[in-house]
């Protein structure tokens, strides 16, 4: 049976050199790291694709994709993937009574707290559809429903993408054959996240940086692959708080092809590999001050874990990001 990467984590602390002290201050802070559960809340408008978003990231068929007239999620749905927990809230736009009851149950969600008294949510996903000029309903969601409760550090609790980029235009400017939008698509789409940006400031006071991505379809035989779905996966990573990041890494998608087609403008896999860099550098400072300098083995993320084991978290990074070295 593979191992989940906690396991892995503990199998390397007890294969290294170490004395009693040093081996139980690692195992303590690795206790605390596997026992911390990451809660997102995906929501959005009925159609905008976050049962194919779930998909794409985590395979499987994770979350069923709708298919007809009528929304197939009518509560909460919660899907457990180890230590990441997502809730998977009914969209909205479907008359005024559904949406009310809807937008009950977020903000009930939201309320919920955790067994140390913090909010139980610690991010939530808006998606919204990239093909559709009406974003009324969306913005009410966003605006009257998820910001005002959030607490104090909802900047930091709230992502907002905009999925079926590749629909937007009418889908007359999306180049098939190397997915991915043309020259004028693009700019109408940074235009778009920059209005969806400048509406949510105007009206709650919170800037968020959208992004805009496609998760793909799949249409009969023919079969659109995911694009900038590695940039929303950083994106998502950042946005987490560091000691439950590596609730990310055993469920996420092993299929390589999800992950190939992003925009150039930087490199989402590094970004994804030094998030994880920073949790566990975290994770074994927090274990331990027991001599040798991490630098050499994360390189500058290294600097602010201060002196811990070397060789200890040398292994425990390469466990951490392995899956990434191989779809990346």
């Amino acid at each position: 049976m593979k191992k989940n990467v906690y396991e892995e984590i503990e199998e390397t602390i007890c294969s290294a050199n170490l004395n009693e002290e040093e081996r139980f201050k690692l195992m303590t802070a690795l206790f605390k790291l596997k026992n911390e559960k990451l809660n997102i809340l995906i929501t959005g408008g009925t159609g905008c694709g976050k049962s194919s978003t779930i998909n794409a990231m985590f395979g499987e068929s994770v979350a069923k994709v709708g298919i007809g007239v009528d929304p197939e999620t009518m509560e909460i749905e919660k899907y457990s993937l180890g230590n990441l927990i997502l809730w998977d809230s009914p969209g909205l736009g479907d008359g005024k009574e559904a949406d009310n009851r809807h937008a009950k149950n977020i903000i009930n969600k939201l309320a919920e707290k955790d067994k140390n008294g913090n909010a139980l949510i610690d991010l939530v996903l808006v998606i919204l559809d990239g093909s559709s000029r009406d974003l009324g309903t969306s913005y009410e969601l966003i605006n009257n429903v998820i910001i005002p409760n959030l607490g104090k550090d909802r900047e930091n609790r709230i992502l907002v993408a905009i999925n079926q980029a590749d629909m937007a235009m009418k889908g007359r400017n999306w180049d098939r054959e190397n997915n991915r939008p043309n020259e004028e698509l693009t700019e109408f789409l940074d235009q778009k996240a920059a209005s969806v940006k400048r509406r949510i400031y105007e009206c709650t006071g919170v800037e968020v940086e959208p992004i805009y991505y496609s998760a793909g379809y799949t249409d009969g035989e023919e079969q659109q692959s995911p694009y900038n779905l590695t940039k929303l996966y950083s994106y998502i990573l950042k946005m987490t708080p560091k000691n439950k990041r590596l609730a990310y890494r055993d469920p996420i998608n092993k299929d390589e092809t999800v992950w190939k087609s992003n925009d150039d403008l930087k490199d989402y896999s590094q970004d994804i590999k030094n998030s994880f860099m920073e949790t566990v550098s975290e994770f074994a400072g927090n274990g331990a001050d027991l001599g040798e300098e991490i630098g050499r083995h994360l390189g500058p993320i290294g600097t602010a874990a201060g002196k811990v084991i070397g060789t200890v978290v040398g292994g425990v990074v390469g466990v951490a990001v392995s899956i990434f070295r191989s779809l990346f």
